[in-house]
């Protein structure tokens, strides 16, 4: 394979979030993010991080990437979720989502987690039946529930609660 895999660095930032816009641009959702080059940096990188993320490069370029974080399952113990799994359009089908897929599963395994886990949306066929084929399960029982911060704020100052 002509890509190279390997754990992101803090100067691969922008990449990162390059490929953060382009993943909400093929999800409908092109304004949704709001995470700077600098809040990657600093909650990626900094003192105590809050993800982790293995990327693919090819001719020191940054092409995809595998963004994750640690969990804890009360049923299952520690996990990790992987929040993003990304491949520029121009190396999709090259095996770079298929590597970095296995990076993840990999890294995963070697830190002893019980279980990995990541939603996908139902009508990213391609996407499901990739994972289905991996022997991941694609549950259609459980709904992702979300809470924005103006939900948050508005919840609160419903229930009287102070901020």
């Amino acid at each position: 394979m002509e890509y190279t895999i390997r754990k992101a660095e803090k100067t691969d930032a922008a990449s990162i979030l390059g490929l953060i816009q382009e993943l909400a641009v093929f999800e409908r959702e092109p304004d949704a993010v709001v995470v700077t080059e600098k809040d990657i940096e600093a909650h990626g990188f900094g003192p105590t991080p809050l993800f982790h993320c293995i990327v693919a490069e090819k001719d020191d370029t940054v092409v995809g990437m595998a963004l994750f974080y640690p969990r804890y399952s009360t049923w299952k113990g520690p996990t990790f979720h992987l929040e993003d799994l990304i491949v520029t359009e121009a190396h999709k089908g090259k095996g770079v989502g298929t590597a970095l897929y296995q990076a993840f599963i990999a890294f995963a395994y070697k830190a002893e987690v019980n279980r990995v886990e990541w939603v996908v949306l139902d009508w990213n066929i391609p996407a499901v039946q990739f994972y289905k084929n991996s022997g991941a399960q694609v549950s259609e029982e459980w709904n992702t529930v979300q809470m924005d911060r103006d939900a948050m704020d508005a919840y609160l100052k419903k229930r009287n609660e102070s901020i």
